[in-house]
């Protein structure tokens, strides 16, 4: 938990009621704009978190002697400390679920940041966990239960109504070694590279040496090219051939069979060094 303390924020003991136990801990968050800014600049955090007790204070209707909130949560995961500990929270909505429920400010709104981060999840979830063993019941709700409001937003009521788990950390790929891929590549041969794919490497320490995806497609995209630049001169040739085959018919130079071999013998002549092309021989 990383708990950013009153003192830390140069404040001086909330003089909020004092109060015991609830039943447990509401959610809320800010219903109005909050800067996207907060999530690159912590400073920011804090003078967001500083002006909100600012505005409370001054707040001469609802007349609060504090920040209303026991706890808020930062984008970073920092726990900001408000009324803390043993303090009647002062944002419910009216006095009788103001003692039925701490309450902890997720700082975000209605407009620019409006989906809470994971570290942020994990923050509420450390005041939570704080607030229960200081008296803290085991209901996690939003302000809107039991209260006309909005609050706390779509993004975090439906993390509320999922029971308020911490995130689960994503799992990095991990990149084979070149030890995993010669392991893999001994169990099965289809791992090793053929001689003629698009950089291969002999050397079985290379991973020039093995299929990966990267190297798979490179090589079927250069046979695809290789299969055109070779259609390509097919076509050249067979037009060449043809226009031998009607120039030799014209002048009689050459029977029918003569010239039915010598195409024949060109067309074998040309799908060979096609398979040559396509296998790398």
């Amino acid at each position: 938990m990383q708990l950013v303390t009153r003192a830390q924020l140069g404040w001086p003991a909330s003089a909020a009621p004092l109060q015991a136990t609830t039943r447990g801990v509401k959610v809320h968050y800010e219903g109005t704009a909050v800067s996207t800014r907060l999530l690159a600049d912590h400073d920011a955090c804090i003078a967001e978190w500083k002006a909100i007790r600012k505005s409370h204070l001054a707040n001469k209707v609802e007349n609060y002697s504090d920040i209303a909130y026991n706890y808020g949560a930062c984008p970073h995961g920092y726990l900001l400390e408000g009324r803390g500990l043993g303090r009647r929270t002062g944002a419910n909505g009216n006095a009788e679920l103001n003692r039925a429920h701490y309450a902890i400010l997720g700082l975000i709104g209605d407009e620019g940041l409006t989906e809470p981060t994971p570290e942020m999840l994990h923050a509420i979830r450390d005041g939570i966990e704080l607030l229960r063993k200081h008296g803290a019941g085991t209901d996690i709700k939003g302000h809107r239960d039991g209260y006309a409001t909005a609050c706390p937003g779509p993004a975090l009521y439906a993390w509320v109504q999922n029971g308020a788990p911490r995130p689960t950390p994503e799992e990095d790929p991990v990149a084979l070694t070149v030890d995993d891929i010669k392991l893999l590549a001994s169990k099965d041969g289809i791992w090793r590279a053929p001689k003629d794919a698009a950089d291969y490497n002999p050397d079985p320490d290379h991973p020039g040496h093995y299929w990966s995806l990267g190297t798979h497609v490179k090589d079927n995209t250069t046979r695809i090219r290789r299969i055109d630049k070779t259609t390509a001169a097919m076509a050249a040739q067979l037009g060449a051939l043809s226009s031998a085959v009607t120039a030799l018919a014209a002048g009689g130079g050459l029977t029918a069979a003569e010239i039915q071999t010598a195409a024949e013998a060109g067309a074998r002549a040309a799908l060979a060094e096609l398979g040559d092309k396509l296998t790398g021989d």
